[in-house]
């Protein structure tokens, strides 16, 4: 979306914008059904709101590109991916209120289990409960590596997130983490010369981490990604001037919506909870992101039923969304998680547009009746132009 066009564009008039990303929503069929997580699912609610609804398919970064997290929900604020890649370290480290100083390095850590061969059984050690991984983490923070600081600080379940700092290190490392199980952690390689030096340092705490966690039954492994340093990011109220505010619960999402400059409203676990925090926050705010987590770690998992149950949980919230009174919501995914898979895809996710400017009769709310939809297969980041016309925040462009 070109910023520039936008600022010039946009225009206020008290209108409200509340944006639903429910995490990895777009599934496959399954063989036996030949039917979808969504089209299994009993949501009668986002079906009921779907035929009053337009209806599309976004493609999160591009045809065949499968989206991490951090990309998937960039564009759906309308940032280019492309042009804003942000490391997930950052996100992770910026979601706890860490903070980073303009050289340190971070990276996104998840302990994982690893079999007598030293190869990866489980890539998140059973998602490990916090109260766990925490007292895991204060064992990782005796490490010591020559000529740096190693921070090291629990995020959530099995996440943790390694802050480097000292000199000369560089961001350009590569994962550790070889995505799949059956295979053991990857050596960190560096991009560039500074990276290399990183790269040495994450490879030396990586080795002593795993002697330290030889002993542990569930988490005795971990491997890195997300290698970044903090980035500067045009902010929410100076492009879209919109007060923005976030409702997540996991850091990442939080961090994510902070370096774009939404206020992260404190609100306990679960959308009862989010839903209240918006409602008493209302007038505070124009635009308001909602974060639903449980459809991806279903898709994750592998679990078909888990996510349709999800679907399913999600779906009885919707009346109380609605009830919010927006003039513009939005219901989508950063990114599909098919069961059957078992990961991220690059499969186009579902998305709905509603407001009192739609044509509406958009059919139920899955993968079949919104490629048939009213807004086509469109760029994800072209979603936030959509709500911003829908909402009657954009002038006329030209005479």
């Amino acid at each position: 979306m070109n910023f520039d066009l936008v600022r010039k564009l946009k225009q206020e008039n008290g209108s409200k914008i509340v944006l639903c990303v429910l995490d990895g929503l777009g599934g496959l069929p399954r063989p036996q059904t030949q039917r979808s997580e969504l089209e299994q699912a009993d949501t009668r609610n986002i079906d009921r709101l779907a035929s009053v609804s337009d209806l599309g398919l976004t493609i999160p970064v591009g045809l065949g590109i499968t989206p991490g997290s951090g990309p998937g929900h960039l564009a759906l604020f309308g940032y280019d991916p492309y042009e804003f890649d942000i490391g997930r370290g950052v996100l992770e480290a910026v979601g706890i209120d860490f903070e980073l100083g303009p050289n340190d390095v971070a990276a996104r850590g998840n302990l994982c289990t690893l079999d007598s061969s030293g190869l990866i059984s489980d890539r998140r050690a059973g998602r490990v409960a916090t109260e766990v991984s925490t007292k895991i983490v204060e064992l990782l923070r005796g490490i010591q590596v020559d000529g740096i600081e190693v921070l090291v600080e629990p995020v959530r379940d099995h996440r943790f997130v390694l802050v480097l700092r000292g000199d000369g290190l560089g961001a350009a490392v590569s994962t550790t983490d070889p995505q799949r199980k059956g295979a053991a952690p990857l050596l960190a390689a560096g991009g560039d010369t500074a990276s290399a030096v990183t790269a040495v340092k994450v490879n030396d705490f990586v080795a002593q981490a795993t002697e330290l966690l030889r002993g542990e039954e569930q988490a005795n492994g971990l491997t890195l990604r997300g290698f970044a340093k903090y980035p500067h990011l045009p902010q929410y109220q100076d492009v879209w001037g919109l007060r923005a505010a976030a409702l997540a619960v996991y850091p990442m999402y939080r961090g994510l919506a902070k370096l774009v400059g939404m206020t992260p409203l404190p609100c306990p676990d679960g959308m009862e909870q989010q839903i209240a925090t918006a409602r008493e926050n209302w007038d505070e705010f124009d635009y308001f992101f909602i974060h639903y987590k449980k459809t991806d770690a279903a898709g994750e998992d592998g679990d078909f039923d888990a996510k349709v149950h999800s679907l399913e949980e999600f779906d009885r919230y919707v009346p109380a969304l609605r009830d919010l009174g927006a003039d513009v919501l939005m219901m989508g995914g950063d990114h599909s998680t098919p069961a059957l898979m078992a990961a991220h895809s690059w499969h186009p996710v579902p998305f709905l547009l509603h407001s009192r400017h739609v044509r509406g009769g958009g059919g139920e709310f899955n993968e079949t009746d919104c490629a048939r939809g009213q807004l086509g297969t469109f760029p994800a980041v072209e979603a936030m132009a959509l709500a911003m016309a829908n909402a009657g925040r954009f002038e006329k462009y030209g005479a």
